[in-house]
């Protein structure tokens, strides 16, 4: 057991320095000003100028033949999956723990959504329980790099490739990642992404689709970018029909974000570095440290976190005499980190919505509505999903590496886990329901 009292029993706290801006997100300037402010002025907010041109930079930064910006990340994902030709009837594999918009969006296409268990290291999707969820109706893939952390793209690929199906990157989580050295978002078919104020790559409600195939950029414009869904259309099945959205919808960027987009891109490799070195570090400090490890790939597999957006750590409660995540937390905060919490995104599988929602009044749940199958009965198998939140819990997320301050947040991580026997005493355990359907993630 520590020499040093837990503060939860009165001890002296571990976090003693004032945070200052150590977590203030996303870096604003006055050349993010002076950028924005032209778009005001220039009355140009609706227009597409400035989109495309930042279109332009990030697909040179991403390594993709084609982007298209949309006003949010869930538009973006949801152009995705129409641009891979999800439509009625159809099936999409996608992990249970993530946010609801990597898979909502199927609803709107008449297909419905099969959930896969994840990897309990990854907290992504597991390839090892893909196979298990796919029919002859099954049309994509959507693939999580949950909190940053890289998915095994390589099993991935290989799966859909052997069945023909199409893969669907959220990088939302995970702006400048790599898989064995290659970008997040473009391994995949097509990739989207969120670039909300609270992300990695933070410009304002904006997002970002991504693909090297023509088609599939074509048919994400046609969807909800009526005034580019014009004569330049290449893909022969689109043509009669430019002029007006397919989807009916509006998915073009607001232009201040786009501007906004621009500078932040310029800056954001040398930012995400510096978070990646203050995230390392933290971890570091804590190796060996009982009850505790990092989720990170190993520095010698070529991958690495992108942006380690709500980053979080795995819990071992079996190596701290089965003190439960709550109470380990609550501790944790005491000593002055406040944001601390157990638990991670509740199962979507779990939330009515997937289950009795008649959304569209069919007369009977909006997933099985145009389905083959009744793919609910798939549900029971997502063991790792179903118990992941009493393993898992938030840490900080640094944005400067500083390692005094640093080092007072890692000291309160060790002290919780080193005085264990302390917190089993009055330890009430975890209550039913950790998490949260929507916490962590606003696309």
């Amino acid at each position: 057991m520590s020499n040093h009292p837990l503060a939860l029993f009165g001890g002296n706290r571990a976090v003693v320095s004032e945070p200052g801006d150590l977590f203030a997100w996303p870096i604003v300037t006055e050349e993010d000003e002076a950028a924005v402010l032209d778009v005001l002025r220039k009355r140009a907010m609706s227009g597409t100028d400035i989109t495309k041109q930042f279109e332009q930079d990030y697909r040179a930064w991403l390594g993709t033949t084609y982007t298209l910006g949309a006003n949010n990340g869930t538009s973006a994902l949801h152009a995705a999956l129409f641009g891979v030709g999800v439509g009625a009837g159809d099936e999409v594999i996608c992990p249970s723990i993530t946010y609801w918009a990597s898979c909502t969006s199927v609803y709107s296409l008449g297909a419905t959504v099969v959930f896969a268990d994840i990897d309990p290291v990854t907290l992504c999707i597991d390839p090892k329980d893909i196979e298990r969820c796919i029919s002859e109706k099954t049309k994509a893939i959507v693939v999580v790099h949950y909190f940053g952390y890289p998915a095994d793209m390589d099993e991935i690929m290989a799966i859909a490739r052997k069945h023909g199906i199409k893969v669907v990157e959220d990088v939302s989580h995970a702006h400048g990642g790599l898989y064995k050295g290659r970008a997040l978002g473009a391994i995949g078919d097509v990739s989207g992404m969120s670039l909300m104020s609270g992300k990695a790559l933070a410009i304002g409600e904006a997002g970002m689709l991504a693909t090297n195939d023509r088609e599939i950029y074509e048919r994400a414009l046609a969807f909800g970018h009526y005034e580019r869904y014009n004569g330049v259309i290449h893909t022969e099945s689109l043509q009669p029909y430019a002029g007006l959205p397919l989807g009916g919808y509006k998915h073009r960027m607001h232009q201040m974000s786009a501007a906004m987009g621009r500078v932040q891109l310029r800056h954001y490799d040398e930012r995400n570095a510096e978070i990646g070195r203050a995230m390392n570090y933290f971890w570091d400090l804590l190796e060996g440290v009982p009850g505790l490890a990092a989720h990170r790939p190993r520095p010698d597999s070529g991958s690495a976190m992108g942006g380690w957006y709500a980053a979080h750590g795995h819990y071992k409660p079996e190596e701290l005499g089965g003190l439960s995540v709550t109470r380990f937390t609550e501790a944790v905060r005491a000593e002055g980190v406040a944001d601390c919490q157990p638990g991670c995104n509740m199962p979507l599988h779990k939330h009515p919505l997937f289950q009795e929602a008649d959304v569209y009044g069919h007369g009977k749940p909006t997933r099985i509505a145009n389905a083959s199958r009744d793919v609910r009965t798939l549900d029971a198998d997502l063991p790792v999903s179903v118990g992941i939140a009493r393993r898992v819990y938030s840490i900080p997320w640094f944005k400067h590496f500083r390692k005094d301050q640093i080092e007072q947040y890692a000291n309160a991580f060790r002290k919780a886990a080193e005085n264990y026997e302390a917190l089993l005493v009055d330890d009430p355990g975890d209550p039913p329901v950790l998490g949260g359907w929507s916490m962590f993630s606003r696309k």
